[in-house]
């Protein structure tokens, strides 16, 4: 309940400082008031980062990003390998096989503190984001009554609402083309998710404490963690706080 507040909160704030300040006589003739932008650097990690700002009064805009990743590798994966490779080949074999993909919503507003505004200079812009990571395929091996290694596959997502600051500068390069610098900023709030797996035949007293064994090893940097297992198969609860930083350079067409 608290996490929907929040966002109705924020989105409340839009309407009213836009409603508030509607009224502006100080703005030039010609103003651009849109601006569709494309966030360049996710691009490298197949990441897909769009945001549309509509310009409201010289000192306030509203704005909305889309980010999504379609399913696919894990960026940068052999990063990961390298530094898990040798001291845990089981990981290592996890991260090369593992697909993930991600959709994210941020509505955000903006206020622009330098003496040009109407979407130019210095700006601070408190935003609400809702998030969605799935994976699939995640292997878990285990030893089977002949001793012999198997493996079930986990899939399933992680949902996260969470809220945060950002700063940031934009500069217009000519008439229609904008230049937005996401400085940095940082969100925080919950997540809530499940992954979960059949197993092709029943599993053993032994094969399911195994199992657990193997889920129960495996730490996450925060939240909590309940797993599941039984002689179907395995499921594993995620839930607690959730944290993030937020950056990027924009390549924007205004109009």
């Amino acid at each position: 309940m608290a996490n929907k507040l929040s966002f109705t909160s924020l989105i409340a704030l839009m309407f009213v400082c836009a409603f508030a300040t509607a009224q502006d006589s100080e703005k030039p003739e010609g103003t651009k008031m849109n601006n569709i932008k494309l966030n360049v650097l996710p691009l490298a990690i197949k990441n897909f980062s769009l945001q549309y700002e509509r310009v409201i009064t010289k000192r306030f805009s509203a704005a909305v990003g889309l980010r999504f990743m379609p399913n696919s590798g894990l960026p940068i994966k052999n990063t990961f390998i390298d530094l898990v490779g040798a001291a845990d080949p089981n990981a290592a074999a996890t991260i090369d096989n593992l697909k993930v993909s991600n959709f994210a919503i941020t509505p955000e507003a903006r206020f622009y503190v330098g003496k040009k505004g109407y979407g130019r200079g210095f700006y601070i812009a408190p935003y609400y984001r809702f998030a969605v990571f799935k994976s699939a395929e995640v292997p878990i091996t285990y030893e089977n009554s002949a001793a012999q290694s198997n493996t079930i596959k986990l899939n399933g997502k992680i949902t996260t609402h969470t809220g945060g600051l950002m700063f940031g500068a934009q500069w217009f390069l000519g008439q229609y083309i904008s230049l937005d610098w996401w400085i940095g900023g940082g969100h925080f709030g919950a997540n809530k998710g499940s992954f979960s797996g059949k197993a092709s035949i029943p599993l053993t007293p032994e094969e399911q404490a195994d199992i657990k064994a193997e889920i129960d090893a495996f730490e996450l940097p925060f939240g909590n963690k309940t797993a599941i297992v039984n002689a179907q198969g395995a499921t594993v609860n995620f839930n607690g706080p959730w944290a993030g930083i937020r950056g990027g350079l924009t390549i924007g067409f205004r109009f």
